[in-house]
């Protein structure tokens, strides 16, 4: 496995998370922009990590913050677009994001981690599992935005 550094995304980090976005799902929508990484960077409850391998972002993951009710002041995460560059899959760099995810989640005192794979992603959910998810605990749903009624 390469040197991996993980650190949170910089507004001049854009261009390199929307590449791996794409990556992860072919949308002609997709565009990130330098300034709401800028955003992103300054909310308290959400972070944004890049994993550089010899100076080339090769990794992202997204993880926020929920707010609970349930268990006294503990918030719940959820973790999104984590990805890692298709020529780099396989080599480690997904574990140590997600360890890195785990750690601040471990600070934020979390009571636990959520994260939902589209389901035809195989590969991903061995993954997951792999580092500590469970695929059969719960049921995931979701629904987008052009299904809301207005």
């Amino acid at each position: 496995m390469p040197d991996i550094a993980v650190r949170r995304a910089e507004s001049q980090d854009a261009a390199a998370i929307q590449a791996l976005y794409r990556e992860l799902v072919s949308r002609p929508g997709i565009l990130v922009s330098p300034e709401r990484v800028a955003e992103v960077a300054q909310d308290p409850r959400t972070v944004l990590f890049v994993a550089e391998a010899e100076g080339v972002a090769v990794g992202t993951v997204l993880v926020s913050l929920c707010l609970d009710v349930m268990f006294q002041n503990q918030p719940f995460a959820v973790v999104e677009n984590i990805v890692v560059s298709s020529g780099c899959r396989g080599s480690g760099i997904g574990a140590v994001l997600m360890r890195e995810v785990e750690q601040y989640c471990l600070a934020a005192q979390c009571s636990k981690i959520m994260l939902l794979s589209a389901a035809e992603r195989a590969e991903a959910h061995r993954f997951f599992e792999k580092v500590g998810f469970v695929g059969s605990a719960k049921k995931g749903f979701i629904k987008y935005r052009r299904q809301f009624r207005v």
